[in-house]
């Protein structure tokens, strides 16, 4: 069969070589791996087709190449070896967005065309939440469903999912307010203080993890209401980290829902497509500091 996400490698068994392919949406994400991320066999064989815009990579190796192993069988003379995904951090060395892979395949003669392998099996990394409150107001911060129609059940991730935030504060008693998240910062325990850490929002309201180039990272426009506020960020897990339980802990304020935003209150995202800082609302100035990472004190 083609390869393809639902089945990300292929192997033709021809007479004196095998010839891998890889679909570069190897966990089936929709999220490219990176060509120069996958080897073949033990001695670490390179492709020999790939480009950045091609979404296939090929090897081809001799049958006794690449370290390929070879087991007699009374029906078979099976070649085996293994593709190898180690991928390279890009971006913020101190996280990683997906975890090494490898996928057995085999070479069965003289049957023709036999090829088994291995399904791949990401890592499901277990996420935690927390909320936090400030004077008398009732803050929020849930994990949301895909349509953002309810909060999510379940706090397991696969790297490769989207965690979507909610941030809210009940305003009921008192004057019209908007919601602004200073900062979000993830820890291996729940001191917001512990190293590692990564903070993904920074600078009063600078969603910084949509600047990697392995992350989409954003605030959603427009708001749901003034005193709510939802951002999207893609999932990660510390590099290095065997315990896949990542604790998040967020700063959010209010201000008057009719002050005009301003560097200290805003909720600015990064945009690829024309590389600038885009606000929820408010002028693009606001955003501004984004770049300078400079935005002054936040109250």
């Amino acid at each position: 069969q083609a390869a393809a996400p639902l089945h990300p490698v292929t192997v033709q068994c021809q007479e004196a070589q095998m010839v891998v392919t890889v679909h570069r949406d190897l966990f089936g994400t929709g999220r490219l791996v990176k060509a120069s991320d996958l080897t073949l066999g033990s001695a670490a064989c390179l492709p020999v087709f790939w480009s950045a815009a091609e979404t296939m990579v090929t090897f081809m190796a001799g049958l006794h190449d690449c370290g390929n192993t070879l087991r007699v069988t009374p029906d078979a003379l099976i070649y085996s070896t293994n593709l190898n995904y180690n991928p390279v951090p890009t971006g913020n060395p101190v996280i990683v967005r997906t975890n090494p892979a490898v996928v057995h395949v085999e070479c069965h003669y003289p049957r023709s065309d036999n090829v088994s392998s291995n399904g791949v099996k990401p890592t499901w990394s277990p996420f935690h939440s927390t909320f936090s409150s400030e004077e008398k107001l009732p803050f929020s911060l849930h994990l949301m469903n895909d349509d953002w129609s309810a909060q999510r059940v379940s706090t397991i991730f696969q790297l490769g999912d989207v965690l979507r935030f909610q941030a809210g504060v009940n305003t009921e008693n008192h004057a019209p307010l908007r919601l602004f998240v200073d900062n979000c910062v993830a820890t291996l325990t729940p001191d917001r203080s512990s190293s590692p850490q990564y903070t993904f929002i920074d600078f009063s309201g600078c969603l910084v993890d949509g600047q990697l180039d392995d992350a989409t990272s954003t605030f959603i426009s427009p708001r749901p209401r003034q005193d709510v506020l939802q951002f999207a960020v893609d999932a990660f897990k510390f590099a290095g980290d065997s315990s896949n339980l990542i604790y998040i802990t967020c700063h959010l304020k209010v201000a008057l829902a009719d002050q005009a935003p301003d560097p200290l209150n805003k909720a600015c995202s990064f945009n690829k497509a024309n590389n600038l800082w885009a606000p929820v609302e408010g002028t693009q100035d606001v955003c501004s500091c984004c770049e300078t990472q400079s935005c002054g004190l936040a109250g």
